[in-house]
């Protein structure tokens, strides 16, 4: 099975939620320790079915739990370690959200802002009224698209553009941009879920453009030195590619695992010719991400610091989606019920974070494509991380 960043990824779109459902439904199983997280990966490490990951539990105020197992690399048998370096792709919408948000704490975006107000290139959109291999019916959206639309997958935007290629990080973010008023909306805005890295590329090009300054370095200023995110980044530097798990996908007999390039980024990963992509582009790792979900779970605050406010992270975590479309989706989160959201990235990472419980999970391997067997024991290790923590805390 290959895993890439398109849709139909309900499963993968969906992960952290259903991890959390997971959680829920599991008893408590209080431990003395953290072996238990290498009870339950132990058998598929030694199976060759993962070779290693990092589980990272935290509340508002640190980490509670912080276990690496396995290996980092098989072949030169580089164990695990807790600061090792992973592509968390898709776990970057959130990100990019929130910095977003921070705009419109400042009143300087609104949520329904039409798109073309900071961006006048999609003023002149079309979408897709019915196609056949004989007859393609283009008319005018029913209504622009706003920023919202962008940040919940509601826009109509397809997936990316034929220029984001051979990989999605070969154009400058404005060029990918320019872009995207040339394809077709495949819905009216909002009348639909269409999960879309142009969507959320796009909301970065309007962070570039109403702060003035580059959509990386906002992201660094503004977003990752306040949370002390001090490896999280779209271009490694060569120590960090040292630190870099490699990514692996099932062999096709099934024998065990095959060593992979991230196939959607450019390599190599620390050269020139890169740009960063809002929609997937981050390396990060537990810590860093364990951070951004303290940041959450303190309702904006990250150690007495405001980052956003409290409107801005409930805005981003309750369903944005209508009724109307089976996906629950916030602004940059996949959401649930209970206080729960999170993301998911295409190489099997994720997040989950339980406002109910006051505790997030960060899960972090690079599996570029291994079967549903293969990675129950992932939902398994996450779930009992949560359960075990929330006993202790009692």
């Amino acid at each position: 099975m290959r895993i890439t960043l398109s849709p139909p990824a309900i499963q993968r779109l969906l992960a952290g939620i259903l991890i959390l459902a997971a959680v829920l439904a599991l008893p408590l199983r209080a431990r003395a320790d953290g072996d238990g997280i290498r009870t339950i990966l132990g058998p598929a490490i030694e199976q060759q079915h993962l070779a290693g990951a990092i589980v990272l539990v935290t509340d508002a105020t640190g980490p509670v739990l912080v276990e690496a197992v396995g290996s980092a690399d098989l072949a030169t048998q580089r164990p695990m370690t807790k600061d090792a370096m992973f592509w968390i792709a898709s776990m970057t919408k959130p990100m990019t959200a929130a910095a977003l948000m921070m705009l419109v704490d400042e009143g300087r975006v609104g949520l329904d802002d039409p798109v073309a107000k900071h961006l006048p290139e999609f003023r002149e959109l079309w979408v897709e009224r019915s196609q056949s291999p004989e007859r393609l019916e283009l008319t005018r959206p029913a209504r622009p698209i706003t920023i919202r639309d962008a940040l919940s997958h509601m826009s109509g935007l397809p997936f990316k553009s034929a220029i984001e290629h051979p990989t999605l990080d070969v154009v400058p973010l404005e060029t990918a941009v320019r872009s995207y008023p040339l394809l077709h909306l495949k819905h009216d805005p909002g009348t639909g879920y269409l999960y879309s890295n142009a969507g959320i590329n796009t909301a970065g090009r309007i962070i570039e453009v109403v702060s003035g300054m580059p959509y990386e370095t906002f992201m660094q200023e503004r977003l990752f030195a306040p949370l002390s995110m001090a490896d999280t980044t779209f271009q490694l530097t060569s120590a960090q590619v040292a630190r870099l798990a490699t990514a692996y996908r099932a062999k096709e007999d099934a024998s065990g695992l095959a060593p992979v390039q991230i196939a959607q980024l450019k390599h190599p990963l620390h050269g020139d010719g890169r740009y960063p992509m809002p929609g997937g582009g981050l390396f990060s790792t537990a810590d860093d991400c364990g951070r951004f979900c303290r940041m959450l779970l303190g309702g904006g605050v990250f150690e007495d610091r405001r980052i956003l406010s409290e409107a801005a992270v409930a805005e981003m975590t309750k369903r944005q989606t209508p009724g109307t479309v089976k996906e629950s989706y916030g602004l940059g989160f996949t959401v649930g019920g209970d206080g729960a959201f999170g993301h998911g990235g295409a190489y099997a990472t994720n997040m989950s974070i339980d406002r109910r419980r006051g505790l997030a999970v960060v899960w972090l391997v690079q599996d570029a494509g291994s079967p549903p067997e293969w990675r129950a024991c992932a939902g398994q290790a996450q779930a009992w991380a949560m359960q075990h923590c929330t006993a202790r805390s009692k």
